[in-house]
Formats: structure tokens, sequence, C-alpha cells
């Protein structure tokens, strides 16, 4: 168990040290609102009735409204300032016997134990309350409500009833009360003796709840028979965002000059986004070996004038060292420049060559 609670029982000039600890706990059955079709968990969001918009906790408030219609807003600051004097004790006013308590009044139970050294006054109170045979009427400060509480002793442990104020006790006004209302004598007797005969010492171990048997045994069953389904998974509420931020990207790449496609889907995830800019990536690297592919094609380029090989050799061999340069659209154009300063070279040889013959000619 955990405590809710710690304080100090408040016993004349004795303070003891307690923890406080719920004595009850619900079994009941709780079910969880579902869609019907799909098994989703239906939620609901706090909205303001003025403009309908979705309010965080920190901007609510508690109101009380007047019965003329108007509205008091307190904060938690008014509350801290109100006085509770027995916010951290458990004041003992009066003992008691408890047969003079209606167990109308009470509302719920817990236990008290003793806070580090506190052991020994817990124990001398306790003894001193189950000697007397009476209940202490105390007052406690819980949840920032403040109530009466009934001390008393159960299986040697201190037991905290919280106890109804007396103005919160409905009056019974039934219209039979005023009535005149007689019962025969043999049918009173005939009750009395129904009674006597079911009478028995109460051990609530022999009652049970059939109903969240027969829900327990019903759920079983269908767990049993396979009817039952997993836990549908809720949908992320930062998709939107990754979905913004993902089209917000492609917008400024197509803007850039980039070649988005505006008709594929945008990611749901970042992880795919970031795959998203292999294509690119190996468009670059394609480039960038094409433009390596080029260079060796223009340095042989710019070195082929300078080359002495005959005009002939080499207008034959050109094309052939220029062959693997083929894929490189920049590399044909560099062998035809190349084809054409070898012409050009070729035919200036040819008129170097002619010229000696002219002249022994018109000497001859």
């Amino acid at each position: 168990m955990r405590s809710i609670w710690r304080g100090a029982v408040s016993f004349g000039l004795v303070s003891i040290g307690v923890k406080l600890y719920s004595a009850t706990e619900d079994k009941d059955i709780r079910f969880n609102q579902v869609h019907a079709v799909d098994g989703g968990r239906i939620k609901y969001k706090r909205i303001c009735s003025i403009d309908g918009e979705e309010v965080e906790y920190s901007e609510i408030a508690k109101g009380y409204e007047l019965p003329d219609g108007q509205l008091v807003i307190l904060t938690d600051e008014d509350f801290d300032e109100l006085p509770l004097s027995s916010r951290r004790e458990i004041d003992v006013l009066q003992f008691v016997n408890q047969d003079e308590i209606d167990p109308i009044h009470f509302e719920k139970t817990y236990y008290l134990e003793p806070d580090g050294p506190a052991t020994r006054p817990y124990v001398l109170l306790r003894d001193a309350l189950a000697n007397a045979g009476q209940v202490a009427i105390t007052k406690i400060a819980l949840r920032q409500r403040e109530s009466l509480a009934a001390l008393r002793v159960r299986d040697d442990v201190l037991v905290l009833h919280t106890m109804r104020w007396p103005d919160e006790i409905r009056r019974p006004d039934f219209g039979f009360l005023d009535e005149d209302v007689t019962v025969r004598p043999q049918e009173l007797q005939m009750a009395e003796a129904l009674i006597s005969s079911m009478s028995g010492a109460f051990d609530p171990h022999e009652f049970t709840d059939d109903y969240r048997e027969a829900m327990t045994a019903l759920l079983e069953a269908k767990q049993t028979g396979g009817e039952v389904q997993p836990v549908p998974e809720t949908a992320d509420p930062g998709a939107a965002v990754v979905d913004l931020m993902s089209a917000l990207r492609r917008s400024v790449e197509k803007a850039r000059g980039g070649a988005a496609d505006d008709d594929a889907p945008a990611p749901a995830k970042r992880a795919p986004a970031k795959k998203a800019t292999a294509p690119r990536k190996a468009a670059a690297e394609a480039a960038e070996a094409a433009e390596a592919d080029e260079a060796p094609a223009k340095r042989t380029a710019r070195k082929a004038p300078a080359a002495r090989t005959p005009a002939r050799k080499t207008a034959g061999k050109a094309p052939a060292e220029e062959a693997p340069a083929r894929k490189s659209t920049a590399a044909k154009k560099t062998t035809a420049a190349g084809k054409t300063t070898a012409a050009k070279k070729t035919t200036a040889a040819k008129t170097a060559d002619e010229a000696p013959a002219k002249r022994t000619r018109r000497s001859a």
C-alpha cells in the first residue's frame, strides 16, 4: 500500500506521527468506452462553451455559481489562503461510545500507521482506546475539505472513519410517515419469528458478489473462445507535423529548381524523407563521374595539334584513340575539333612539299 497523507494525531500535549492509507478498494469490473466498429478508445476534450476552443489544465479554475446566476471564480492561490487548522493534524476533540454514532455518518475508512519513532505513543493511544471501549471524535483535512472523523481500534490498528457533517444528512421527508398505519399482532409475531429463524453471527465472507462473478465468467468465456482483439494503436499526433515539414521542404526544393515530384505522396516519418534524397545524390555522383571521363579527353584533344605524326596516320588513328570517350558528348566534340586541326595541318604539309617541285620546274 502507498500512503496518501502524512501528519500527526494531536492527543492533548502528545503528538503522534502517522501515515494514512486507504483501507478499502473497489473490486468492480470497470469498462472503457470504445468504438464498436474498431475498438478505438473514446476520448473527451475540455471545450470552452463560449469560444469552442480546447482548454489546457493550467487554464482551468473552479467556479461557483451564485443563486442569481453570477459566477465566482477561485484559483489555487485562493484555496491556499483558506485557514485549515487541521491541515496536517488529526485533532482529538472528544471520546464517545461507538454505539452513539449512527453509521449513516460514516463515509470512508483509512488505516493509520506509526511514522518513524512514533510507535510507542501510537501503541499507547491504541491500548487506551481499546481498554476504554470508546471512539475518539477527531477533525481532519483531506483534499481541501475538512471532515469529522471517528478514530477506533480494529485488529490492533487505529482506523479512521471520515464522517458527514450533520447538515449533510438528508431528512427522510416521506408522506407515509404522517399516516396512521397499524399492523395486526399476529402479523408482527410472524415477522419476529422469521427474523429469529434467520438470525446468526455476521461473517462477511459468507456473502458473494454474484453479478461480479457472472461478469468474470463471461469475460473468461469470451477470451477462451477467441472473441478478443488487440488494442488498436492510436494515431501519432506528430505525424501531421512531419507531413507539413516534408511538404515545406519539397516546396523549397521546387522553388530552387529541384526535380520535386508533386504527385508523390508525402512520407509519414522522417526516415523515408532522408531516403528520398538518395536519387539526387546518385545523380550528383553520375555527373561527377561524367566530368571525370571528359577531363582525359580534353587533355588528349589539347595535345593532338603538337604531334609530329604524318597527317594520314593521324587521321586514321584519331577515331580509334577517341573510342573510349564516345559516352560523353563533350568528348565527341573534342574529337571533331581534333580532326579539323589535323586536316588543316595536312593541307599545309602538302603545300610545303609541292613548293620545291614548282621551283625545280621553273629552273629547268
